[in-house]
């Protein structure tokens, strides 16, 4: 992901950096996202992780969750806590390790690391180096990693699958991640997810919750296990935010995994991530299920022709049961027509189930009842007139939200 339509990966770090370089230099601000030692509280922490460490760094944790409910972290590792802020997760960490572990903290915000660098010489925390970088490029060599965590970061980051790949190949096999992080439900459009603003607001930065996790598991990890979801926006203080989150299903989760032995090669995450299953699922996330309907009923019916004509002229005869012919074009018609009812809900558009009903029960005349070749490709014309305003509709909804987060 390098460019689009204006959207460029240096300009959401950019965005990013500034946001959080206004919660190193002043916590106590008003943010969209609970912040600080209450913040803690609030995402899951038990007390007893949070007794003795530095108030400079729980002042400005902005964490979405406790990646420590996984208890994998243990005397002696070596650990990585990428996206460390100002330090609450690293210091907790360190203690877990013990003086014999090793903790290096990354961040990619320099206000952040240059905070958790005075902290840490400050109290003369031996067993943490702080280094500056990101994710999809971790200064750190292969298999040298026992622990990775992270806390509400991979949905900052734009390239997401070579973050994955980097923290696989950071980790020693058999190493564990520790991540709290957030999803959502619903696909964001691109209205929303080219404006870089937006993904410093934690939402439209995300993946979809099922997509995230697969993005482990064909990156080689395996045993991944989710140890909690919550409403983490349910705490945000802005009434928009919260309105936001709940239009995309947007939340946080917890899970554990490990690291399998070797990477799956390039060929094989292609072929996972191709599975039409998926493909599926996401063409009906993302509002798209009655397009593909009407265009399976339209390929049925104007498809076969074609195809029954070339090989008529091939001099091949092939011979179709009309029932069945006539049953399929219905079928994904209705399936259409259902896909844009169902978008009623999300846009409060009526018009564009009208038009598909409409189109799927003339189709629907035409096939079983009274046969017209001009009245058949009128009900596609309605058809394809609900399915493009169901489109535009959501298009719409999306876009009064992007305005609404950005404040126009």
């Amino acid at each position: 992901m390098v460019a689009i339509f204006g959207f460029t990966r240096e300009k959401v770090i950019a965005a990013v950096q500034e946001m959080y370089t206004s919660v190193a230099v002043a916590p106590e601000r008003p943010y969209h996202f609970p912040v600080g030692r209450d913040a803690c509280r609030r995402v899951g922490y038990p007390e007893v992780l949070l007794e003795g460490l530095a108030e400079e760094a729980l002042r400005a944790f902005a964490g979405v969750g406790c990646p420590f409910r996984a208890e994998v972290i243990r005397a002696g590792d070596t650990v990585l806590d990428i996206g460390a802020g100002a330090g609450t997760d690293t210091l907790i960490a360190a203690r877990l390790a013990g003086p014999r572990g090793r903790i290096f903290a990354l961040d990619i915000t320099p206000a952040m690391a240059r905070r958790l660098r005075e902290l840490v010489t400050r109290h003369g925390i031996a067993n943490v180096e702080v280094i500056e970088g990101n994710a999809e490029e971790i200064p750190l060599p292969a298999a040298s990693i026992d622990v990775v965590t992270s806390n509400g970061m991979l949905n900052l980051v734009p390239d997401k699958r070579k973050a994955v790949a980097e923290i696989f190949r950071v980790l020693r096999p058999g190493g564990h991640v520790q991540i709290a992080d957030i999803v959502i439900r619903r696909p964001v459009t691109l209205d929303c997810a080219t404006d870089p603003k937006l993904w410093a607001e934690c939402v439209v930065g995300a993946s979809i919750h099922e997509d995230y996790l697969a993005m482990f598991s064909d990156a080689g990890f395996k045993d991944l296990t989710v140890l909690r979801d919550h409403d983490y926006f349910a705490l945000s203080p802005s009434e928009e935010t919260r309105h936001i989150a709940h239009r995309f299903g947007a939340h946080a989760i917890e899970f554990v995994m490990q690291r399998g032995a070797t990477a799956p090669s390039k060929l094989v995450q292609l072929l996972q991530r191709a599975d039409p299953r998926r493909m599926l699922r996401a063409l009906a996330r993302r509002g798209l299920a009655g397009t593909a309907a009407l265009v399976l009923s339209f390929l049925a019916c104007y498809g076969t022709l074609a195809v029954t004509a070339l090989l008529s002229l091939a001099g091949v005869t092939l011979a179709i049961n009309p029932a069945l012919w006539a049953g399929t074009i219905v079928v994904f018609g209705a399936l259409s027509a259902a896909a844009v009812a169902a978008g009623v809900r999300l846009h409060r558009g009526y018009a564009a189930p009208g038009f598909a009903v409409g189109g799927a029960a003339a189709l629907t005349y035409v096939q079983f009842v009274d046969y017209s070749a001009r009245f058949e490709l009128v009900a596609f014309v309605l058809l394809a007139a609900g399915v493009a305003l169901d489109i535009l509709g959501r298009r719409k909804s999306e876009a009064a939200l992007a305005r609404a987060a950005s404040g126009n």
